[in-house]
């Protein structure tokens, strides 16, 4: 495989550092809970009622405004959502009072869907062999935006307060669309298409595109099981004596999905997706026999962690890979069908891991991440046994 041009490589790091920036924008809030709801005089859980509001808005986002980026000229809309992440992080730190920080909380959801519009612009940029190398790259900007964000705004907070932490942010995002204006070349769409036609057509483009349907039931699958894990591992841990310091410190573990992703996009423009698949979800599930057979040492979740955050993604990786080569000319739209699927799964893994939590305790837990990472097998032995 022939490397991208020099000038092509600068551009995915520049994409992928953009991606980190902007996807961060979903994580500065959460260390800042506690002293946000202080300030604004609301209970916690109120506060957390509306941080919540920012993932609905980043569904909004990826169903409603991604796949304009196939009726539109990308660029142009990928300024102009990061100035929209600007306001709402200006609004942010000027909240008065709940109401405001609410509204606020979904538009910068909203906006923070640009992550989602940077993937498919850089896949646009590299030919089909190169096209998984791409992918990883910007994925491996985005994963680090995740993990850093938490730490980056507590540690800012603790020193200019809350409210100038999200002035900042805003900041940065100005500039961010600037930089975007001027550093990266227009992509036109092959056909241009009102807002309504684009979103008209997803439920044809599902319709239409098998794989777009597998690759989607994947990788839900594969995000449930990521789900079931970090949605009970502080309760876990509580069991075991230790606070949220701890589970902190396994987030930091998650950086081998950030190694994961580039090795993960190289190796899907020379190995089979299908395989790439079958051994990330694999690897998955054999993260949750780890957490099974030794639930109480620290050592071995720890392991059973880079095993689960790998698999995931290099799985996700593959996925990607797969429906960025059906269309050119709808990837946003189909980045926007498979993200919303993605986050759908996530949604059931939370909700099922508390079920199996209350009445299985960990082994139950477990297990419901074992059946998870196997379930994203079905989708692909079912598509080769028709063939």
């Amino acid at each position: 495989m022939v490397a991208p041009p020099r000038s092509v490589r600068r551009t995915l790091w520049f994409l992928a550092a953009a991606a980190g920036l902007a996807v961060a924008n979903l994580y500065y809030a959460q260390p800042l809970a506690a002293t946000m709801a202080t300030s604004l005089g609301v209970s916690a859980r109120a506060l957390g009622g509306a941080l919540t509001l920012s993932q609905v808005g980043y569904a909004l986002g990826m169903l409603l405004l991604v796949p304009l980026g196939d009726g539109r000229e990308r660029r142009s809309l990928m300024v102009a959502t990061a100035l929209a992440a600007s306001v709402s992080l200006m609004v942010t730190a000027a909240a008065p009072d709940f109401a405001a920080l609410a509204a606020a909380s979904l538009l910068l959801g909203f906006a923070s869907s640009l992550p989602q519009m940077i993937v498919p612009y850089a896949a646009s940029l590299v030919p089909a062999e190169e096209r998984g190398a791409a992918i990883g790259t910007v994925m491996g900007g985005l994963l680090t935006g995740i993990l850093l964000s938490r730490t980056l705004s507590g540690t800012l907070s603790s020193l200019i307060g809350w409210r100038a932490t999200f002035a900042c942010a805003a900041g940065l995002m100005a500039v961010l669309a600037v930089v975007l204006r001027f550093v990266l070349p227009r992509q036109s769409p092959a056909e241009p298409l009102p807002w309504v036609a684009v979103v008209r057509s997803l439920a044809g483009l599902v319709r239409g595109e098998p794989l777009l349907r597998i690759h989607a039931a994947v990788g839900a699958m594969g995000f449930a099981s990521f789900s079931v894990f970090w949605s009970t591992l502080s309760f876990h841990l509580a069991t075991m004596g230790y606070g949220s310091r701890a589970a902190g410190m396994f987030g930091a573990v998650g950086v081998a999905g950030i190694a994961a992703a580039p090795v993960a996009g190289r190796l899907a423009g020379r190995v089979a997706p299908s395989l790439i698949n079958a051994v990330g979800l694999t690897a998955a599930a054999l993260g949750f026999v780890l957490f099974l057979v030794s639930s109480r040492s620290l050592v071995v979740l720890g392991l059973g962690v880079v095993l689960l955050d790998a698999g995931v993604q290099a799985s996700h990786l593959a996925n990607q890979t797969v429906i960025f080569g059906l269309a050119p000319e709808r990837r946003n739209r189909l980045n926007a069908v498979y993200m919303v699927s993605y986050f759908v799964g996530g949604a059931i893994g939370t909700g099922a891991a508390s079920i199996a939590w209350s009445r299985g305790g960990w082994a139950g837990v477990c297990a419901t991440g074992i059946v998870f990472a196997l379930a994203g097998l079905l989708p692909l032995l079912a598509a080769r046994a028709a063939r």
